[in-house]
């Protein structure tokens, strides 16, 4: 338990997309039944944690698993919780994309006709000032990538250093401060 407010972080449940491994940014997918069960599950794992607010994505993956988890009187759309616009990367694999383009990875190299990190570093930036000024604990629905830029520029690192944490669908991370409101920390990741 923290003196200091707690931002848990949920990763939406599984999409056919998700389980392929292809790139899902805008394209609305809806979660598979088993995304379906694991969100609902996530109201068990949730249970006795109280929110100021409640934060997701306006995607349909992302609102619905706040839906099925038992926040959706509560839960807010905010367009910049949106996950990484793809571009032209939209629905392929990573595979597929060094196939043409070797090397390639998405926070270093971005997606034509899409973001770069920093467009996506940006985004979490201003879903950071919003949580700081609340300064109260918060829950936020998301995407992948997404997610991992938050983190990353929440500990101040750059947004391609979400290159180095993975999560999970259906996972709960908890972003909070150690001892101060000036030392940001991950106290937990990728929990499932």
């Amino acid at each position: 338990m923290s003196a200091y407010p707690q931002i848990h972080l949920v990763r939406h449940g599984e999409t056919a997309w998700s389980l392929s491994g292809q790139h899902t940014g805008r394209t609305d997918m809806p979660l598979t039944p088993a995304g379906e069960a694991a969100a609902r599950g996530l109201a068990e794992r949730l249970k006795g944690l109280s929110f100021s607010a409640v934060w997701s994505s306006p995607s349909r993956r992302a609102y619905d698993t706040s839906l099925l988890a038992g926040f959706g009187a509560q839960s807010m759309k905010k367009d910049d919780l949106q996950e990484w616009d793809y571009g032209a990367y939209e629905g392929l694999t990573t595979r597929q994309i060094q196939a043409e383009r070797p090397g390639w990875t998405v926070f270093r190299d971005g997606c034509p006709q899409g973001e770069t990190a920093a467009d996506v570093g940006a985004r979490a930036d201003a879903i950071i000032a919003g949580l700081r000024a609340a300064n109260a604990d918060m829950l936020i629905f998301s995407s992948a990538h997404f997610l991992r830029v938050l983190a990353a520029r929440w500990i101040g690192l750059p947004p391609e250093g979400g290159a180095l944490f993975v999560l999970d669908t259906a996972s709960i991370s908890v972003l909070g401060y150690e001892h101060d409101l000036g030392e940001p920390v991950m106290r937990r990741w990728n929990e499932k």
